[in-house]
């Protein structure tokens, strides 16, 4: 991963066309590699997740290609500086909650600190739920909050903690009634549990059992939040 790492970096700085025709040999041999782990923890994770493992994911269906789209956006820049790998019931473009690892490094400026490009961390949930999806998954806190409270505190033990993306200011109107300590959850727009990692975790030479271990840290909670995901499904 190391090299991946070191890839990217550069790529941050580089990022032209010229510069990665330049070194696309070196991108296929990294991409292979970055596959090969894709895989790997596609099987880690289906070992306990067994709706994964009904799935019968490739990696294709769980990886991105590295070239942006710039037909509406400023930012031209063609390549994308981050790899990711999103294990997820029925593949990346599914409606479900599921394991995203991204690997992102600091770009690196001669003679200046490091300037944070984004952050390699694992992502245990989904954003931009559907409305419908997002009532579900708010109905189910209303009535069983304690055991998603649990499913959280569950992962606090892998330093895994509530995403703290966007918030709705109030609770909405109709799960007023609910106990106080659930209100946080309520007000969620995005369901999901995220940590971050560092260069020191990625060179780990048992890097598939570690971030497999630590998304299953998270199951219950995803598994929680694709019940409400189904039953919001059934009834649209």
């Amino acid at each position: 991963m190391k090299q991946t790492y070191e890839f990217l970096q550069q790529l941050a700085l580089n990022n032209n066309r010229e510069w990665f025709n330049a070194n696309k040999p070196l991108y296929k041999e990294l991409q292979e590699r970055f596959n090969t782990f894709a895989q790997q923890l596609i099987d880690a994770v289906s070992a306990w997740d067994e709706e994964i493992a009904a799935s019968n994911l490739s990696v294709k269906d769980c990886t991105y290609r590295i070239y942006r789209d710039t037909r509406f956006t400023k930012n031209k820049e063609p390549y994308k500086t981050h790899m990711g790998i999103f294990i997820c019931r029925g593949g990346k473009k599914a409606p479900y909650a599921g394991y995203y690892f991204h690997l992102e490094p600091e770009l690196l400026l001669p003679d200046r600190a490091p300037l944070s490009m984004g952050k390699c961390f694992l992502i245990s949930g989904t954003y931009h739920f559907e409305s419908k999806v997002l009532r579900s998954i708010r109905d189910e806190i209303s009535i069983n909050g304690d055991s998603f409270l649990d499913a959280i505190a569950q992962a606090s033990t892998h330093e895994f903690g509530l995403y703290e993306g966007e918030m709705l200011r109030k609770v909405p109107a109709e799960f007023a009634f609910a106990p106080d300590k659930w209100h946080h959850l309520l007000k969620q727009k995005e369901y999901a549990l995220s940590k971050e990692i560092d260069p020191k975790y990625l060179l780990s030479k048992d890097l598939v059992q570690k971030v497999s271990e630590d998304f299953k840290s998270t199951a219950d909670f995803i598994h929680k939040i694709n019940m409400a995901v189904d039953y919001a499904l059934e009834n649209m």
